[in-house]
Parts: structure tokens; sequence; C-alpha cells
């Protein structure tokens, strides 16, 4: 789950290249919508797992199509809406606002899956919840000096956040049906024909490094989905997901040194609240 935040940091931050708001020291680079960055991440997913899924002769559809469309619908909704608030805020707070997802999930896990959680683990899952708060809300007094932090799009981040969670429940729901590779290739799928249908009425043309670019975003969204969908394979939600927390801090860093966003000491007191709850979280887990 730690690999995949880091993967998932990377593509963050060329989303954010890519989006309307540039940062000196890497030219002059034009601005995509967000659901052409969707179009260009699924074209290269698409192509990478049909590849696997043909070399390893996996049915190519599945077996529990009801939840891998369900997966897809909602991982599909909440990406795009993830993708326009990294343009429209800051990523410290984009991100932050996304990594609530993980608290969704387990409600949905104990709901779907019958999942049990410890209280202890719900005092600090709480802890964590709340340095994500902190972070959130916190860090625009200080890191928006370039963007407007909008209620608004705090608003459509945290729906992107509940779909995230839908998403990542539907994903431990069809461990027991379905290969990993299945489920990353329905997404794509899935997105793909409506994307394509938003880039006649959007579009931008690639010029020049931006293609590289592009490529990043693809490869490095399909390492961050196979390795967290093989996570969730193999582990309960109470215990894997909150690792995914451990991002903002990768937000933070990109954030500051690369963004200018600075950090006030509010956001660091949020930033050991995350941590410490992931951590004991972990530990509690284990210790069941």
């Amino acid at each position: 789950m730690i690999l995949s935040g880091i993967c998932f940091a990377i593509v963050n931050f060329f989303v954010k290249l890519l989006g309307p708001i540039h940062t000196d020291g890497f030219g002059e680079l034009q601005s995509y919508p967000a659901h052409e960055l969707v179009l260009a991440r699924s074209i290269v997913s698409f192509a990478i797992s049909l590849f696997i899924i043909k070399r390893l002769k996996i049915p190519v559809f599945g077996n529990n199509k009801k939840w891998l469309i369900i997966r897809s619908l909602a991982g599909m909704i909440a990406l795009t809406v993830f993708f326009n608030t990294v343009h429209h805020l800051p990523l410290a707070i984009a991100v932050t606002v996304q990594y609530l997802a993980p608290i969704f999930t387990i409600i949905f896990a104990m709901v779907l899956l019958k999942e049990k959680v410890r209280l202890l683990q719900w005092l600090f899952i709480g802890a964590t919840f709340s340095g994500v708060l902190l972070i959130s809300f916190s860090s625009g007094d200080q890191s928006a000096a370039h963007e407007e932090v909008s209620m608004f799009w705090i608003g459509l981040g945290l729906i992107s956040a509940v779909l995230s969670g839908v998403a990542y429940a539907a994903i431990m729901k069809l461990r027991i049906t379905d290969a990993p590779i299945t489920i990353v290739f329905y997404f794509p799928m899935v997105s793909i024909p409506f994307m394509v249908v938003l880039c006649f009425f959007d579009f931008t043309m690639p010029q020049g490094i931006e293609w590289l670019y592009l490529l990043i975003i693809g490869i490095f969204t399909q390492l961050a989905q196979i390795t967290m969908t093989k996570a969730l394979h193999q582990g309960a939600a109470s215990s894997i997901i909150p690792f995914q927390y451990i991002g903002a801090v990768y937000a933070f860093l990109v954030g500051y040194y690369i963004f200018a966003e600075t950090l006030s000491n509010t956001i660091l007191l949020g930033i050991v609240l995350v941590l410490s709850g992931v951590i004991i979280n972990a530990f509690l887990r284990k210790a069941k």
C-alpha cells in the first residue's frame, strides 16, 4: 500500500503540472482538462492490462461483472472529480480531502464484507481522520497563494472520497471472484468511452514533452492500481487502507518544495496525528 501511495503521488504531481496553474522550471506547458488526463491514463492502462490478461490467459470480462462495473463507474467518477480538485485547489488540500476515502471504505467494508473493527482501532482511526481534517482546513491559510480555496471544490473532493470508498470496498468484495489485473482492466474499459465523448467538447492536443508526462501518468497509475488492488486482495480494509494516508505526506512535500505551499504548525500537527493513527492501527490489527 505504501508503494501504491508513492505511485499515486507521482501521478498527482504531473496532473497538477498539466493543470491551469504551473510552476517555474518546467517550461511552457499547456493546460489539460481533467477528463483528458483520465483518458490518457485509461488508454495506457487498457493496453498494459490487456497484454497481461492475454499473456496469463485470464477471462477478459471477468466473473462478477456487476461489481466490476460498480467499481469501475465509482472509480471513474471519483478520479475525474479528484483530478479537477487537483487543478482548482492547492495540492496539499486536494490530496488530503481525497484521503478521507479510507474512512468510507472501512464503513462500506463493515456493511458489505462484515469486517470487524475493534473499538480501540476506531479511536486511532478517528485520530487519523482528525489529522487529515486539521491539515485540509488549515492549509488554506498559507498554501493558497496561487489558488483560491473554494468550499465548492472541497465539497466535490468529499464526493470523490466517498466514491473512492465505494470503489475500494468493491475491490475487496471482488477478491474472491476476480484477479487483480481483471479489476484494473475494467476501469479503462468502462471509462474510455465516457472520456472520449467529453473530449469532443474540450480537448488539448499534446505537444513535445507533454506526451511523456501523459505517458508517465498512465504508467504510474497502472502501477498504483495493481499494487493497491493486490494489497486489498490480501488483507482486511481496517489494516490496509489506513496506509493510504501516508500519501498525504508525499503530497505535502511536493507541495512545499515544488509548488511553494508552506506548512503551518497546525498542518505539522495534523501530519503527526495521521502517521500516529496509521502506525498504531496497523499494530492493533496485527495483535487481533
